[in-house]
């Protein structure tokens, strides 16, 4: 029995693989064409309107997966939070991060809810062939950021990550937005929270310089952020674990608060990353979300 119920797991996961690969495979050409055309003509009425267009298509494709999702996944989602979301409002989106499968989830829930989101990429990656397009087309952020030593050596370049990221920004001024960063850099494990020496049980900590960047470059545009807590009650998945229907139930609760008050409106970019104090405000409110997170996880696993 036991051998046979593999069997057939393998079979839904293959399937599922094959409808996420032709789903992709559906989509990513029509972006691409539509990249091109936005790439021809460089005008900020037609660049938005193609925007528009291939938005569209991304809720497209990810619909596409989430039909995938409920025929071979099969997972239960007991979600908490969604009311009062707007696909007409700017929104920081920001969640702990465990699994590749947080990304799926993530799509999926807020698909047709909220602006399509946006996820933060290194710079390198635009590069990607046919995809750093697609990224780049569907407007996702590059940022470039410099480490003290680079700097150091290279005092010229001092700023310039900063201006990268705020000239990525400025195109969400046009269209409502959702960005998102998984603000502990990584994926949870116990080796990389015991490395850390994170206060948190089931987090690692998080990091405050990319967000506080975006929110001061935005110039108050996003509005409210949403904090996703994740749980995954049998155990943190696989990708396979996931397609081929082997998690049962995952939990997420959404918490929507406004973004104001955070900074004062004269603190700059520049001014907050070489202010202590700016930095320690903001550090501690983003260790205050995560606390919160941190107890609510704690609560869900004990029951």
């Amino acid at each position: 029995m036991t051998v046979v119920k593999t069997l057939l797991k393998s079979l839904n996961g293959v399937l599922s693989a094959s409808l996420y690969g032709l789903n992709t495979l559906f989509w990513v050409p029509l972006v691409l064409v539509l990249a091109l055309f936005k790439l021809i003509l460089p005008l900020r009425l037609w660049r938005t309107f193609m925007t528009y267009l291939l938005d569209a298509c991304a809720v497209g494709w990810i619909s596409g997966n989430n039909l995938n999702q409920r025929l071979f996944s099969r997972t239960i989602l007991e979600i908490s939070g969604l009311e009062g979301l707007s696909r007409n409002d700017w929104y920081l989106v920001i969640a702990n991060h465990q699994s590749w499968v947080d990304i799926l989830l993530l799509q999926r829930v807020f698909n047709r809810e909220i602006p399509f989101l946006k996820f933060f990429l290194k710079q390198q990656l635009i590069w990607v062939p046919f995809l750093g397009l697609a990224w780049w087309a569907l407007d996702f952020p590059f940022m470039r950021r410099y480490s003290k030593s680079f700097l150091a050596k290279n005092p010229h370049l001092k700023g310039k990550d900063m201006e990268t990221t705020k000239r990525a920004c400025e195109k969400f001024k046009y269209k409502p937005a959702s960005i998102m960063n998984f603000v502990e850099g990584t994926r949870f494990t116990k080796e990389k929270q015991a490395r850390q020496s994170s206060p948190f049980k089931h987090l690692l900590k998080p990091k405050a310089g990319g967000i506080a960047f975006v929110l001061n470059a935005m110039g108050g545009q996003l509005h409210q952020l949403i904090d996703v807590t994740i749980f995954y009650p049998g155990g943190t998945p696989s990708f396979w674990d996931f397609i081929n229907g082997s998690v049962n139930k995952i939990k997420l609760h959404v918490d929507v608060k406004p973004l104001t008050g955070l900074f004062p409106e004269e603190v700059k970019v520049m001014e907050y990353f070489e202010n202590p104090e700016q930095r320690a405000r903001f550090q501690q409110w983003l260790n205050d979300q995560w606390h919160t997170k941190d107890q609510r996880l704690e609560s869900w696993k004990t029951v």
